[in-house]
């Protein structure tokens, strides 16, 4: 018998090593077209081993979008995260800066994803849930920002927190970043400063 640790140590490498295959299978092929088998084989597993794991198909696609959202494993919620606290310290202008850039971050890894569930929504109700739950998820971030934005009098006359959170999930979407810089070529950082610009015009003062 191995220690413990060493045990826990390989079991969590080949959780991720699962997780892996799947975003590469699910990306490339759609989530419908995927199979548990597919994942197995292509993370070198027993198929046992991933129903072992995960229980089912749609549980590897939840725990795979979380895991890209937060960029690691820590079950450490976006606004617990040191980022978040940094930005929200700062002026209007470098909150909005920071958010942008941290957004970007987010989306390269997690875009390609969140399209996979996006398009698995449109046939099953319980990813459907992920994708409106995901985007929830996102409109609250976007809220904290928006009201930290109108606590330190940065908002623009007509603009209110509400307001502002709407115009930045809108600004800062999933499929605005796949449109532009996979779909149009832009660089990361040239969607990143565009995004930052558009905000900064269209919220603050």
């Amino acid at each position: 018998m191995g220690k413990p640790g060493v045990r826990a140590a390989k079991a969590a490498a080949t959780r991720e090593r699962m997780l892996g295959a799947a975003r590469e299978l699910f990306v490339e092929r759609g989530y419908t077209a995927t199979t548990v088998q597919a994942i197995a084989a292509k993370a070198g597993v027993a198929v046992q081993t991933v129903y072992f794991t995960f229980e089912t198909k749609r549980a590897i696609l939840k725990e795979l979008l979380d895991v890209q959202v937060a960029g690691d494993s820590a079950p450490v919620a976006t606004l617990e995260r040191p980022w978040v606290a940094r930005a929200l310290a700062a002026p209007p202008a470098e909150m909005v800066r920071a958010l942008a850039e941290a957004t970007a971050e987010i989306h390269a890894r997690v875009a390609p994803v969140l399209e996979v569930v996006r398009s698995a929504a449109a046939t099953d109700p319980e990813i459907d849930e992920m994708w409106r739950t995901n985007l929830a998820q996102r409109h609250t971030v976007l809220s904290v920002f928006a009201g930290a934005l109108a606590a330190k009098g940065g908002l623009r006359d007509g603009v209110n927190a509400v307001r502002a959170a709407d115009m930045a999930l809108a600004v800062l979407a999933p499929e605005s970043y796949r449109l532009l810089v996979e779909g149009r070529g832009w660089t990361p950082d040239a969607w990143t400063d565009w995004a930052a610009d558009t905000l900064t015009r269209t919220l603050l003062k």
